[in-house]
């Protein structure tokens, strides 16, 4: 296998692509959005700095561990926390780090992007599998190589909408998998909210799931708080005009925001938390040409699942290239 394109930035796809070149392969990765990370995001709304897809990420396994104490090193990542206050405001401490993003989760994305082949703005609409290898797609241009990965949500879907056809294990895994949706909202305070420290508060309710301060999670200079909507509200209102979600989550999290608000703004996470992810970290379709599918639906649905799929689906590729 001398080369393999990549469909999705987010952090199983940058993994798998850096795992991947270290070993010599030639990898391309193509990504839908202007910028790497995928659910690894953090944008501005005027001078506010805010983490609006995942919010922090804890370690369990050593390899993990590994990797983390590198991005902290390197600077980009850091502990933020080992416990978050109750809806209440007591803070409970569990002795778990979680981390973040030094100025942002999408900086972590950044950094493994590093010196990749990453074509972003770059929407995939369709698939070819040839004898010798995939042909992809993507606005007006056409990528060729040995192997495919790929990482969105969605992937069943282009997979049909190209045509291509699938073992039925494989399907069966894949339309399993489901996916609950979250509203975020991100409101530009004019004073200092109600957040109590150290920045989150784990709801876990609907609709308000979860809310955080961006200004005492440390990467905004302003106050800057993201609202995370529970599933069945983000739902209901997946439709909604912005200005409606905005009013009725602030109005739900008026105790934590406690303070004017000078600006929103709303974006809609349709594949937010993997409700039923596969056991296994992917789905691998032997081909010829090889097909692999990964994500955070795959060995746990976390950050470090998402991690965890990365170097599981390059480390079978590099494993199954090798053979005689």
């Amino acid at each position: 296998m001398e080369s393999c394109l990549i469909v999705g930035a987010g952090l199983s796809g940058l993994v798998a692509a850096r795992t991947l070149k270290d070993a010599g392969v030639r990898v391309t990765i193509l990504e839908k959005e202007e910028k790497v990370g995928g659910r690894m995001r953090t944008d501005l709304v005027h001078d506010g700095v805010f983490d609006h897809g995942a919010q922090f990420f804890t370690v369990r396994s050593d390899r993990f561990e590994e990797m983390v104490e590198g991005w902290v090193s390197t600077g980009v990542a850091e502990e933020w926390t080992r416990g978050f206050a109750d809806p209440s405001g007591e803070h409970h401490e569990d002795g778990h780090p979680r981390y973040k993003g030094t100025r942002g989760m999408t900086a972590i994305a950044e950094h493994l992007a590093q010196s990749l082949d990453v074509l972003t703005g770059a929407e995939v609409s369709g698939l070819h599998r040839g004898e010798r290898g995939w042909e992809v797609v993507a606005e007006s241009s056409t990528h060729s190589a040995d192997a495919l990965v790929l990482t969105p949500p969605s992937a069943l879907a282009l997979v049909d909408g190209s045509g291509v056809s699938l073992p039925p294990e494989a399907r069966e895994i894949l339309e399993g998998i489901g996916y609950d949706p979250c509203i975020a909202v991100m409101a530009l305070l004019d004073g200092s909210g109600e957040v109590p420290e150290p920045g989150g508060v784990q709801v876990g309710g609907d609709p308000l799931f979860w809310i955080a301060d961006n200004r005492k999670k440390g990467i905004s200079e302003v106050p800057a708080v993201t609202i995370h909507a529970g599933p069945e509200f983000s739902r209901e209102h997946a439709r909604s005009d912005d200005a409606t979600v905005a009013r009725l989550l602030l109005e739900e999290a008026k105790d934590y925001v406690g303070t004017g608000v000078k600006a929103t703004a709303v974006y809609h996470w349709e594949y937010s938390q993997p409700t039923s992810p596969h056991d296994e970290p992917f789905v691998y379709v032997e081909g010829p040409p090889p097909l692999v599918f990964c994500g955070d639906a795959y060995a746990g649905p976390k950050v470090e699942g998402a991690v965890t799929s990365g170097l599981a689906t390059a480390e079978k590729l590099l494993e199954n290239a090798a053979r005689p």
